[in-house]
């Protein structure tokens, strides 16, 4: 019997990351439900002061919204010399929400003058189950690594062209969905959550 799990999200790449490691975590237990067959639900306003409270408020209106279970994911890059921004507004750095180019070239305009032993960064991820009964659950990743000069690869999205993760010399957009998955923010929060999701899930008979 597989449950129904909302992914509160319209970001096409974050949709494909979800279906990839919750189907490998879950293998037919779960059936991953789109916000496209709940059209009359609006985005959630994303007010929160951490990313903690965006993804778990993300999560309890989209499922108070469609009445089943919904997981939703609040995430984005922290860069050290920036004092970790752009954080929680990675999404609308440059001024316009999902514009990951002009978020990109912002983010390399600020950094422009920063020696390459100070250009640290990482990734965030919090993913957070929201159940109708009023249960929840959360966690929280990181991905470490450093800011590229200039964009590089042609796979994943957002920031990941100019982002080289620890201990490789090639950007996470150069990587395949496989090996970005299996150390990603968003991988190991959701591989993280994954067991939990199916434990609750279940108990919802």
């Amino acid at each position: 019997m597989s449950h129904k799990l909302l992914l509160a999200t319209r970001n096409k790449g974050k949709i494909e990351e979800f279906r990839r490691i919750l189907e490998v975590e879950a293998p037919g237990e779960i059936e991953l439900v789109g916000l496209s067959q709940y059209p009359d639900l609006h985005d959630v306003v994303e007010d929160g002061k951490t990313f903690h409270e965006n993804a778990l408020k993300k999560a309890r209106e989209m499922c108070e919204g469609s009445g089943i279970p919904a997981i939703a994911d609040d995430s984005g890059l922290c860069v050290d010399f920036l004092d970790g921004a752009p954080g929680i507004f990675s999404a609308r750095w440059a001024g316009s929400h999902g514009d990951d180019i002009a978020n990109t070239a912002k983010v390399l305009e600020q950094m422009k003058d920063v020696p390459d032993e100070k250009r640290g960064a990482h990734f965030t991820c919090v993913a957070a189950l929201y159940l109708p009964d009023g249960r929840s659950h959360v966690e929280e990743a990181e991905f470490q690594g450093s800011l590229l000069r200039a964009p590089v690869g042609e796979h994943g999205f957002g920031y990941d062209p100019i982002f080289c993760p620890q201990g490789y010399s090639i950007s996470s957009a150069e990587m395949s969905a496989h090996e970005k998955d299996a150390i990603s923010h968003r991988g190991k929060s959701l591989r993280a959550i994954a067991p939990h999701v199916i434990t609750l899930l279940k108990s919802l008979g």
